[in-house]
């Protein structure tokens, strides 16, 4: 279904009926600007209640659904503040955290062992208990920019260099949570995926960003490939299977990004499988994982996501050794912005 909706949206699918079902989601996107637009001048204009932690909030969200990258932004974030000696918390809705933690916290969790993530519908609650219980001095809001109801003290908006308008349209006809005017909120923006994008394609995206938001610094990131890791937290270098044939699964609201991403590091992607963003893997899920990789994992390697490993915690599928790649946002352009809004956030 999601590869079907993809499609659809990116025009991909064409055909009479495929534009009658284009034309019902435009249809169906045309309440939802209206909800999102009067949601926020009610924000904007202070008729709608914010709380306010406090200690300090750094949020990190984005324009669109899904595969901007926030994860690796919101450990760069609270990596950067331990590195200055705060007590940071992370706090996040926790979309499919409902029998425990979902994919993102689990990478967290064994990313940044020293600090905390609590999630839950109410992060306003969730901030309390950080500040309360945690000694927390700090708190870094993972997908927060809709989320307007707990102030924050700086709004870094993350845009993907490979698609960064959610083709074009407002949900549901296109990926866009909010008119791309929002940015205008922003205290920084970060484009990332910047390695990945088209000649070119980055001047152009900066200057569109610097319209809708022109005080606002622009940021220059990649998500840079660290290490393969395995579900025991063995780690090997980068250049373990460059030059191999590889079987390759994720489930991200981007996997493109992640093929490309295998590809740059030297391997030949034999086959490449993929499932929804932040998909719960079943136990039929594993077996037929199992059963592929037998067929395809013909040099005995299968790959995936690091938030796709946290999930699964095996060591081998099928015949082959299950790894993972570790990622990391690196800055290209605009480090010394970006850690003067980080410092003016606290105060």
């Amino acid at each position: 279904m999601q590869d079907y909706y993809r499609a659809l949206v990116t025009g991909e699918r064409r055909g009479p009926t495929a534009a009658l079902q284009r034309l019902g989601l435009h249809l169906a996107s045309v309440p939802y600007g209206v909800a999102t637009a009067v949601r926020n001048r009610l924000f904007d204009r202070g008729w709608k209640q914010v709380q306010r932690a406090s200690v300090p909030v750094v949020s990190v969200g984005n324009l669109t659904v899904g595969g901007t990258g926030k994860t690796p932004c919101v450990e760069y974030v609270a990596r950067r503040y331990r590195q200055w000696d705060r007590q940071v918390a992370i706090l996040s809705r926790g979309y499919g955290s409902d029998h425990g933690p979902n994919d993102e916290a689990l990478v967290l969790e064994d990313n940044l062992s020293d600090v905390p993530h609590l999630q839950g519908p109410d992060r306003v609650a969730l901030a309390s208990i950080a500040v309360e219980e945690l000694d927390s001095d700090v708190l870094v809001l993972d997908d927060g920019f809709q989320h307007r109801r707990l102030a924050r003290d700086l709004d870094l908006v993350l845009v993907d260099a490979t698609r960064p308008w959610g083709f074009g349209y407002l949900l549901p006809r296109g990926l866009l949570r909010e008119s791309p005017s929002g940015l205008r909120r922003a205290g920084a923006i970060l484009l990332t995926r910047c390695d990945q994008a088209v000649s070119g394609a980055i001047a152009r995206l900066k200057d569109q960003v610097t319209r809708l938001a022109p005080q606002t610094p622009v940021i220059e990131t990649s998500h840079q490939a660290t290490a393969w890791v395995d579900a025991e937290q063995r780690t090997s270098p980068l250049e373990r299977f460059q030059g191999r044939s590889v079987a390759a699964f994720c489930g991200l609201g981007n996997p493109d990004a992640f093929r490309r991403t295998l590809h740059d590091l030297g391997m030949t992607v034999r086959a490449f499988r993929t499932f929804p963003d932040h998909h719960a893997y079943t136990r039929p899920d594993v077996e037929a994982l199992r059963t592929w990789a037998r067929q395809e994992a013909t040099e005995g390697v299968v790959v995936t996501t690091q938030k796709d490993l946290v999930k699964l915690r095996l060591t081998r599928l099928g015949e082959g050794e299950l790894w993972a790649l570790r990622i990391q946002l690196r800055i290209h352009a605009g480090q010394d912005a970006l850690d003067r809004k980080l410092k003016e956030a606290l105060g």
